[in-house]
């Protein structure tokens, strides 16, 4: 017999145990690490974390409480705190007190962009716009090509009424970087200064960069308006609406165009959009009292009308459409009531005269209502409705050889100026032979 070649057992013997004595090493343990200390902050700086959360979360009162404790302990040392009490009371309208702030702050240190850039901004808010001027110059030396401080520049020299220096700052911020913010001011000051077609220019650029700023497209579209361009007007005051459909600066504009053309329902849809975001704007209420006008329903016309008036009672052009609301009810007086406060407010327009004289002819005034005539053709030579509403008013009172040389007058600018109002036709064709008899 042959022997069997041994086999090692998988789980071992207990004989092998014995044999074999395995001691099992204990596991090493890392040496402690000795205790970090933590930095001592200053005193002065050591709520500053706090401060910084509570006004973030726009706790402020709790951030006032906690700015009050630190500003007391450091003896008004602490700058972030006083910089924090500045921004709070900013936003609280203590306008005068956020600048003292901020000049505590920037004389603890003065080589900060951000504390000169606060006490400039304050200084704005308060109307003293060289000093603002002269704080954003100091801290330009700090930050030559900063847009921000550019920008601010430009507009503090367009209230200083220096608009070539500010538009030298208004292109330097926009080369640095361009803002919807730059764009605006310099498109506004092209206005300022009568410069339409600069301002569109801007405009058209700023709207290139910035293609869904509802802002910037209402007022490109409302400049188009301005200038007689209705078709590019009402696009890009669409576009506007589009991306902000509550804009009230396009909702106007695009309802106007839309009521020059006779739609006023369409028109009122929009004001009633518009009437949700500013219930106080007088001339949105202008313009539905006019839409009401056309539909006449000369009631609401003047109901709204009126609370126009009340929102802005200086507004001459609430006044002019009053008064011509209250001739077409046959209201005579209201009407020379408004019409007189309409003229006083803008009295180179001579529609307001025309319309005082038909006012005056109905209160049997004649001799006035002549001056008042006048005093329409001086400012406007070439009015037609002011020739024929007077050569009416003079063959009237049995002047008709006076009254027939103001209705030739008529004749020469009406087809001169080719209008054609079928109710001027309807009353000429009326009343031409009769005038003509006169002469």
């Amino acid at each position: 017999m042959t022997e069997r070649p041994e086999t090692n057992n998988m789980y071992g013997d207990q004989s092998d145990e014995e044999d074999v004595k395995v001691t099992a090493q204990e596991p090493i343990k890392p040496a402690p690490l000795p205790k970090a200390k933590l930095p001592d902050l200053p005193i002065i700086e050591k709520n500053n974390w706090l401060i910084h959360m509570l006004f973030i979360n726009k706790e402020f009162e709790k951030c006032k409480q906690v700015i009050k404790e630190q500003i007391e302990m450091t003896e008004r040392t602490c700058e972030y705190a006083l910089y924090v009490q500045g921004m709070i009371q900013r936003n609280e309208a203590l306008i005068q007190e956020s600048l003292e702030s901020f000049q505590a702050a920037a004389m603890l240190n003065p080589n900060s962009l951000e504390n000169l850039k606060q006490v400039g901004r304050s200084l704005y808010l308060l109307g003293r716009h060289k000093a603002a001027l002269d704080i954003y110059a100091e801290a330009a030396k700090l930050a030559p090509q900063d847009p921000e401080l550019l920008h601010n520049q430009g507009v503090c020299l367009v209230y200083l009424n220096d608009y070539i220096k500010a538009e030298e700052c208004f292109k330097k911020a926009l080369a640095v970087q361009k803002t919807e913010h730059s764009y605006s001011q310099l498109g506004k000051m092209h206005i300022l200064r009568g410069d339409k077609e600069g301002a569109l220019a801007i405009y058209k650029k700023a709207v290139e960069n910035f293609p869904e700023n509802s802002e910037l497209l209402s007022v490109l579209g409302l400049l188009y308006l301005q200038m007689g361009d209705t078709q590019r007007a009402f696009e890009h005051l669409g576009n506007a609406m589009t991306y902000d459909p509550q804009n009230t600066k396009a909702i106007m504009g695009a309802g106007s165009i839309i009521q020059d053309h006779g739609d006023y329902d369409v028109a009122l849809t929009k004001y009633r959009v518009a009437a949700s975001v500013t219930p106080e704007s007088h001339s949105l209420w202008n313009n539905i009292g006019m839409c009401f006008f056309g539909k006449k329903k000369y009631v609401a016309a003047i109901s709204c009308l009126k609370r126009a008036h009340y929102l802005s009672p200086f507004e001459w052009r609430t006044c002019y459409n009053l008064g011509l609301a209250h001739l077409t009810m046959h209201q005579y007086a209201s009407a020379f009531h408004f019409i007189s406060a309409a003229i006083n407010l803008k009295p180179k327009f001579a529609p307001l005269f025309m319309l005082l004289g038909v006012a005056l002819t109905h209160l049997d005034d004649p001799s006035n209502a002549k001056q008042a005539y006048e005093q329409a053709i001086s400012i406007e030579v070439d009015s037609p409705m002011t020739y024929l509403n007077y050569a009416i008013m003079l063959f009237n009172n049995g002047e008709k050889s006076h009254a027939a040389a103001q209705y030739a007058k008529f004749e020469m600018y009406h087809q001169k100026k080719a209008l054609n109002d079928p109710d001027v036709n309807a009353l000429v064709a009326k009343l031409g032979p009769i005038l003509h008899m006169g002469s």
